[in-house]
C-alpha cells in the first residue's frame, strides 16, 4: 500500500481550495440573485455566468486540491481529455440545476430535483477526475466513503441552490459562501479519504501530464476568470439600480418636453 499524502505542500493548497469554492459560490449566488430579478435574455445571461462561476469554483477546488495530493512510490500523471471532461461536466450538470430553479415555477420540486441532478454531478465531476490519475498501481474506494461524499455534494448543491432563491443580502449571501466552500471542501477531502493505492514499482514511464504541467496553468485560468468575472458582477447596477436610475431621468425627459 502507498502512504497517501494529502497535504504535500502542508496547508497551502487546503486553503487555496477553500477559498476557489468560497468564490465560486458567492459569485454564484450573486449572479443568481440578479438573475432572479431580471427577465428574457438578461435573465438567461445572469444564469449561465451563474453556473459557469460555480462549475469553475468546484472544478478549481477540486484541482487545487490535488495539487497536493501525492502517492509514496510512484509519480502521478493526469490524463488531459478526461480531466477536460471533467470540468465540462461541472459546467453543465450545475448549469442544469441553476436553469431549473430560475425558471421553475414549482420552487420546491425544482429545489430537489436541481440539489439531486448538481450534486451528482458534483460528485461525478469528482471521480472523472479521479479517473484521469495514472499512477504505478491500483486505486481502491471505500463504498461508505464514497456514498457519503455524494450525500454531502447532494446536500451541498441543495442547499447552495435554496441560498440563491431565499438569500438576497450581500452578508448573507458572504456567509452563505463560506459554509458552501467547507460544504464542498468537506465533500472532495471526504472522498479523497476513501482512496487507496496499491502500488506497483515500475520503471515505465506514465502517460500524461504533470500536475504542474497541466492543471496548475487552467487552474490559474479559471481563477483568473473567477476573479474577473467578480470585478465585472461589482460593477454592474443591479435591477433596482437601473429601475432608479430610469425613474430619475424621466422627470428630466418630462421637464424637457
Amino acid at each position: 500500500m502507498g502512504h497517501l499524502d494529502h497535504a504535500t505542500f502542508g496547508w497551502l493548497t487546503p486553503v487555496l481550495s477553500y477559498v476557489m469554492a468560497c468564490i465560486g459560490a458567492a459569485l454564484g449566488l450573486r449572479c443568481t440573485v440578479r438573475a432572479l430579478g431580471a427577465t428574457g435574455r438578461s435573465r438567461r445571461n445572469w444564469l449561465v455566468t451563474a453556473a459557469s462561476a460555480i462549475g469553475t469554483g468546484i472544478w478549481t477546488m477540486h484541482f487545487v486540491a490535488m495539487l497536493g495530493f501525492g502517492v509514496s512510490g510512484t509519480d502521478i500523471r493526469y490524463d488531459v481529455p478526461l480531466t477536460i471532461v471533467s470540468l465540462l461536466v461541472a459546467m453543465i450538470v450545475v448549469c442544469a440545476g441553476v436553469f431549473a430553479v430560475g425558471y421553475s415555477k414549482d420552487r420546491a420540486r425544482a429545489l430537489f430535483l436541481g440539489g439531486l441532478t448538481t450534486g451528482l454531478g458534483v460528485a461525478s465531476m469528482h471521480y472523472l477526475g479521479m479517473a484521469a490519475v495514472r499512477l504505478h498501481g491500483h486505486v481502491d474506494y471505500d463504498p461508505a466513503l464514497v456514498a457519503l461524499s455524494v450525500l454531502i455534494a447532494v446536500v451541498a448543491a441543495t442547499a447552495a441552490l435554496w441560498a440563491a432563491l431565499n438569500i438576497k443580502s450581500p452578508i448573507a449571501v458572504t456567509v452563505a459562501s463560506l459554509i458552501m466552500g467547507a460544504a464542498v471542501t468537506s465533500m472532495h477531502y471526504t472522498a479523497m479519504f476513501a482512496v487507496s493505492v496499491r502500488v506497483t514499482p515500475s520503471g515505465q514511464a506514465l502517460a500524461g501530464a504533470t500536475a504542474m504541467q497541466f492543471i496548475f496553468p487552467l487552474a490559474v485560468g479559471l481563477g483568473s476568470y473567477l476573479f474577473l468575472t467578480s470585478a465585472f458582477v461589482a460593477l454592474s447596477p443591479t435591477t433596482g439600480e437601473r429601475e432608479a436610475s430610469a425613474s430619475a431621468q424621466r422627470p428630466v425627459e418630462s421637464v424637457a418636453h
